[in-house]
């Protein structure tokens, strides 16, 4: 199972490299949207107990988030691509389990996704953040286990749809929001109170907490942290649901179908 899901993967990886437009609206657009939107923020941003925080640096895991969300959505809309051109109706007839279909299409869309935001993480040095050894070890697993979540999610949303307008409507709808509700443009703090509540059950919210606490608490910080321990729970069961819910989808007969006997 495992060798069929790390070959649609390097499937997924290989394709995307292939496509340099892809690669440039990945990359520049979660790029260029930190940089104007972090330059023009900069004189007016004032958070609680972050006085000495440019917008900038502190857009800047809000940008590693969006760049996830992106890679996700893009990953997820080649399963539409594949089902019109025939190929995922052969890899569903093939005496292989369903689950690697599942974890091709996540490892693959979770791959591109660490590509991209590594790479923009050299940027860290530069707005006077650093990494230890530790502090590194931890913002890669987070990277691994966010980039999962929304590969999952997308993979969830994709397998039923039938053109990748509708898929780019849906995710626009559903998953923007729950980054912009993340805490990655304003601090979740200075939130009115209703906006608040949505934002504290938001997952990806969680999520941003990994990214970002890396950049200013050792490990033995932030596993000593209660508010980083439960980031860390509620993103794993989010990516856990995300991965059976995505699994089911792939189980689930089409309708109409009916069984041979």
């Amino acid at each position: 199972m495992m060798r069929v899901a790390f070959a649609l993967a390097r499937r997924e990886f290989v394709r995307f490299m292939r496509q340099p437009q892809r690669v440039i609206g990945t990359v520049a657009q979660p790029v260029l949207f930190w940089l104007f939107l972090g330059s023009g923020f900069s004189s007016s941003f004032r958070a609680p107990g972050m006085e000495n925080v440019s917008y900038l640096e502190y857009f800047y895991p809000g940008v590693m988030l969006m760049m996830m969300l992106f890679a996700s959505i893009f990953s997820s809309i080649t399963i539409i691509e594949d089902r019109d051109a025939g190929f995922l109706q052969s890899v569903l007839v093939a005496p292989v389990p369903r689950l690697a279909i599942v974890l091709g299409k996540v490892f693959g869309g979770t791959a591109i996704a660490l590509v991209q935001t590594i790479i923009f993480t050299l940027a860290a040095p530069f707005l006077g953040l650093s990494l230890g050894i530790g502090t590194l070890a931890m913002l890669m697993a987070a990277f691994v286990l966010t980039s999962m979540g929304f590969a999952a999610m997308g993979f969830f949303f994709a397998w039923s749809m039938r053109s990748t307008a509708g898929f780019h409507a849906i995710m626009m709808v559903f998953l923007m929001p729950l980054w912009m509700l993340s805490g990655a443009l304003f601090p979740i703090e200075q939130a009115p109170f209703w906006l608040h509540a949505l934002m504290t059950i938001n997952p990806v919210a969680h999520a941003l907490v990994l990214l970002r606490d890396p950049f200013y608490l050792t490990p033995s910080q932030m596993l000593a942290d209660q508010r980083y321990l439960v980031a860390l729970a509620v993103t794993l069961a989010w990516t856990g649901l995300c991965l059976a819910g995505s699994m089911r989808r792939v189980e689930k007969r089409e309708r109409g179908v009916k069984s041979a006997g």
